[in-house]
């Protein structure tokens, strides 16, 4: 069994690509798709480029032309959640794309992607995890513990806390406070990235299990810029160092 993990950037994916064995190269499309080991279990690593559309592509290419048996996503994201800090863990339990709908008296509806209310309509939102495997995670995870942030990148002694949640997906970088009280308040999510809604939608279509987890580097407000390129490459591995331990796993 071959399992797929993706992130958006290559610094995201570093950390892993550092500890495969048996790494062999291939491009396709422009991406570089990395099959190896790690921890004698096979995997294809590859960096999707930011945005939905670019999940979709290397999550198709991995569950066709791969035959992945199921697909992770690392990295990092922003913090919605006002109770997490920079360095904790969010582990999807469920995503939403919360940029996906009808435009109605000048504001978005969300809805759910490949539907709209008279349109194929629906009462779905968002795209939950297979319960048996996230009731697998948790116990995986049971007393699992991430070392504390460095203090070069603000860390003052406290561990990482690793939660589930939703996570929000939509092609747009959240830079502003206000938009992230409404997207928190809205749909309740903890986290909000780029990818994980794009993932979950192909990968439900080749019917193969996902998984999200992302380390937060900012908190998506007005100084998620500067917080992002200075947190990122550490948050990552904390990310990344969770995609070792839940391996056993996944299939």
């Amino acid at each position: 069994m071959t399992i797929g993990v993706i992130c958006a950037i290559p610094r995201e994916l570093s950390y892993l690509l550092a500890l495969m064995s048996e790494a062999e190269h291939q491009e396709i499309a422009r991406i570089t798709f990395d099959t190896g080991l790690l921890d004698a279990r096979r995997v294809v690593l590859a960096a999707t480029g930011m945005g939905k559309v670019n999940t979709a592509l290397v999550a198709t290419l991995l569950a066709d032309r791969f035959g992945c048996s199921a697909i992770v996503f690392t990295g990092v994201a922003g913090g919605l959640d006002p109770g997490l800090q920079i360095g904790d863990v969010i582990i999807a339990d469920r995503v939403v794309q919360h940029d996906f709908g009808l435009v109605e008296g000048e504001r978005l509806q969300p809805y759910q992607p490949g539907h709209i209310p008279f349109i194929k309509p629906t009462e779905r939102l968002g795209y939950s995890v297979d319960p048996a495997l996230m009731d697998r995670i948790r116990r995986r995870l049971d007393n699992f513990g991430l070392s504390p942030l460095s203090t070069a990148a603000g860390g003052s002694g406290r561990r990482p806390h690793i939660s589930y949640g939703t996570i929000l997906t939509g092609d747009q970088y959240l830079h502003c406070e206000r938009t992230r009280e409404r997207l928190y308040n809205e749909f309740g999510g903890r986290a909000i990235e780029m990818e994980g809604g794009a993932l979950a939608q192909v990968c439900e279509s080749f019917a193969i299990p996902w998984l999200v987890i992302r380390a937060l580097s900012d908190l998506a407000g007005c100084d998620s810029g500067l917080d992002f390129n200075r947190f990122v490459s550490e948050v990552a591995t904390s990310s990344a160092q969770i995609v070792l331990r839940v391996l056993p796993v996944l299939d």
